[in-house]
């Protein structure tokens, strides 16, 4: 697992930790998370040095949560980095140890021609992942997430807030951009991943909430 430390990836850790099903958790990340769980062991290292930590990376399921905000990574090539290259590379090395299931979260409304260029990153990452050739793939496209995050974002306050006035005013065609708890689209992750699916599975957030 990648991203353990953010808002879906935290809910996630939780999910694995608790199940039945999953025996063994590798947590790959920067630094370390402070957990002491039978359950988990971690590998520490410089995500740009991936390829030298291959052995290691052998995994059934790989779940990737990571992503960054340009408030926190206004460096552009870091932030495509973050966002697309190092899930793709985390991808083709389980590939080549034995990997059968790979889960990401990308976005709704993720689209490689989309001006927006958060959402055309997201698009480009899906349209990789798509090619790859993994046996199964699941891209999960929550709209507006609710839950509570380590750091404090006062933007996301503020949509927390009017969520609770806007949300029941999406209906129709709009209902699909229905703000949605981060722990739901974790519930969801976990439950695909025990099952026995081939193929490539998009999820969108309306769907996302339906199968938890």
């Amino acid at each position: 697992m990648v991203g353990g430390s953010g808002l879906i990836g935290s809910c996630l850790l939780s999910e694995l930790r608790s199940s039945d099903e999953i025996s063994d958790i590798l947590l790959v990340a920067r630094s370390a998370s402070g957990i002491s769980d039978p359950k988990i062991r971690e590998l520490i290292l410089n995500f740009d040095d991936l390829d030298s930590h291959a052995e290691e990376l052998k995994a059934d399921i790989i779940f990737s949560c990571l992503g960054t905000t340009t408030g926190k990574t206004p460096d552009a090539n870091l932030y495509r980095k973050i966002d697309l290259e190092y899930p793709l590379k985390m991808l083709h090395i389980g590939m080549n140890k034995g990997l059968k299931q790979f889960h990401i979260v990308t976005s709704i409304g993720a689209d490689a021609a989309s001006s927006n260029s958060y959402l055309k990153l997201k698009g480009e990452l899906e349209n990789s992942l798509k090619s790859s050739g993994v046996p199964s793939l699941h891209i999960y496209q929550p709209s507006f997430l609710k839950g509570e995050r380590r750091e404090k974002r006062p933007a996301e306050i503020i949509m927390n807030i009017l969520s609770v006035i806007i949300d029941p005013l999406l209906i129709g065609p709009l209902k699909k951009y229905k703000s949605i708890k981060a722990k739901t689209v974790a519930k969801t992750m976990l439950k695909q991943s025990l099952k026995d699916l081939k193929g490539t599975f998009i999820y969108p957030s309306i769907q996302i909430q339906n199968l938890s």
